[in-house]
């Protein structure tokens, strides 16, 4: 059974998550705020964890970092917060999704259910060949191939393109490529991604006006979708 553990402050909102969990036979565990939530973490080893940012006691992006500390259990943060910069430091800090309140039951499930699969295996350690319906990436090999041809990649392309096919289905944000890929100085330079992100989609997408694998999260960042 997939264990779910639900940090939120809202009696009611929890009380509709587990309803609606329960339901579909997920085990449901529930904090009110981020102390609980992280001594039921560590007791209860969720499979996920959705948490809500504005927490009474701490700051849910506290709760994040100390939950990175240890473990890699995929987080879907739910909460009211718009601004960008609320989301970004959200993923920043080790969040794998970002979903708005008011939100629709199913889109969360749906997305739950994403998270969870994508830790049935570890893909960083265990994937050396991602396919795709269009093109072939082997990271051992470094080596892109699209109709029997292998495609030239710069070493900037290939870089944001194996950070984001070793986290298939994760939201990579855009201040995270930047300091990976250019370094802590340019974690601003959103201009860059633009850039390169519509060169690689020139050389993989079918339609690169319309990516179907090098999506675009607005404001926020880019997931592979394999």
């Amino acid at each position: 059974m997939t264990r779910v553990l639900v940090v939120e402050d809202d009696p009611q909102l929890v009380r509709a998550l587990v309803l609606n969990l329960r339901a579909r036979r997920y085990g449901v565990d529930a904090a009110h705020d981020g102390t609980t939530a992280l001594r039921l973490a560590q007791a209860r080893r969720p499979d996920v964890v959705v948490l809500d940012l504005g927490l009474p006691d701490m700051d849910g992006v506290h709760v994040i970092r100390t939950l990175r500390g240890w473990t890699r259990v995929p987080i879907l943060v739910l909460s009211a917060r718009r601004a960008a910069g609320e989301k970004v430091a959200a993923l920043d800090a080790g969040a794998d999704d970002y979903i708005t309140k008011p939100f629709s039951m199913d889109e969360l499930l749906a997305r739950l259910r994403a998270a969870v699969r994508r830790t049935e295996t570890d893909p960083v350690a265990e994937t050396t060949l991602v396919t795709t319906d269009d093109f072939t990436v082997d990271l051992t090999a470094k080596r892109v191939r699209r109709s029997g041809r292998d495609i030239r990649l710069t070493p900037t392309e290939w870089h944001l393109l194996e950070i984001l096919v070793t986290h298939p289905g994760r939201l990579i944000s855009q201040k995270h490529l930047l300091r990976e890929v250019w370094g802590e100085a340019h974690g601003n330079k959103t201009n860059y991604l633009r850039v390169y992100m519509a060169q690689l989609r020139r050389k993989l997408e079918t339609d690169p006006s319309r990516p179907r694998y090098l999506v675009t999260e607005a404001g926020m960042g880019y997931r592979f979708e394999g």
